[in-house]
C-alpha cells in the first residue's frame, strides 16, 4: 500500500517524519503536532492487516468414508448482531462444495449421510487508516480550521466454527473451532458520496472461507 509520509534518519540516528496526505508514520513525536497523535501505531498496522487473509489453526478429520455421497449443510448459526452474515456464509460454502466436490449438498439433515454445522462466533470491525485532512471555515478554532481523524479504512474480522459429522453415527469426520478472515474496505468521508463497502467485504470473507472449508474437509488438512 502506498505510504503518504516521508521519513529520514538525523544525524542522531532518529528518524523524523513529516506527514503528507492521510497517513502518520508511526515515529512522529507528540509535542511535534498541535493535535493530539492516535495511540495507534498506523504505519505498522496498516501493513499488517490490509492484504486480505484468513488464519485458521489445524482442525481435526478422519478420512471421509467412501460410501458418503450427500452432505447436508443447513443454515450457520449466528452468534453476533451483523445481520444476514450467516447466510452469506451458509450460501458460499453451498456454492462451493457444488463446484468443486462430487457430493449431492442439501439443506435437511433426514437424507444425508453426514452434516456440516457452522456457526459464525464473532464479527469485529476496526479502523486501520485515517484521513487527518484539516476542514475548513471552523467556527470553534481559531484558524479557521480543525483537524480531526476520520476512518477512511476498516478491517473486518470474522470468527467461525465448523463441525463435519456422520449423520447416524455422529462420528466427527472434521472440526474446526478456530477459522478467523478477515478483509479490508473503504469508507468515504463525503457523506453525499457514502456506499457501504462493508457488505461487499463480508462477501469477500464468506469466499475465502468456503474455499478453505472445502479444502480442508475434501484434503483432510
Amino acid at each position: 500500500m502506498r505510504r503518504d509520509s516521508q521519513c529520514e534518519i538525523s544525524h542522531r540516528g532518529t528518524e523524523k517524519c513529516i506527514p503528507t496526505g492521510s497517513q502518520f508514520c508511526s515515529s512522529f513525536k507528540p509535542h511535534i503536532f498541535s493535535i493530539p497523535v492516535l495511540p495507534l501505531c498506523l504505519c505498522v498496522t496498516v501493513a499488517i492487516f490490509l492484504p486480505a487473509c484468513g488464519y485458521h489453526v489445524g482442525g481435526t478429520s478422519s478420512r471421509l468414508p467412501p460410501g458418503l455421497k450427500v452432505i447436508a449443510v443447513p443454515a450457520f448459526e449466528n452468534q453476533t448482531n451483523q445481520n444476514r452474515v450467516e447466510q452469506r456464509m451458509t450460501q458460499a460454502v453451498i456454492r462451493e462444495f457444488i463446484s468443486r466436490t462430487k457430493y449431492r449438498i442439501v439443506s435437511t439433515e433426514e437424507s444425508a449421510d453426514a452434516v456440516l454445522h457452522g456457526e459464525i462466533t464473532a464479527v469485529e470491525s476496526s479502523p486501520v487508516v485515517f484521513d487527518t485532512t484539516p476542514t475548513q471555515n471552523s467556527p470553534t478554532s481559531p484558524t479557521g480550521t480543525i483537524t480531526t481523524a476520520r476512518a477512511t479504512t476498516m478491517l473486518v474480522s470474522v470468527h467461525l466454527k465448523v463441525l463435519l459429522e456422520e449423520r447416524d453415527t455422529k462420528k466427527v469426520l472434521y472440526k474446526n473451532d478456530n477459522y478467523l478472515f478477515r478483509e479490508v474496505y473503504e469508507i468515504s468521508t463525503d457523506p453525499t458520496t457514502f456506499f457501504d463497502e462493508q457488505s461487499p467485504a463480508l462477501d469477500r470473507v464468506a469466499k475465502d472461507f468456503a474455499s478453505r472449508l472445502v479444502a480442508d474437509v475434501v484434503e483432510n488438512f
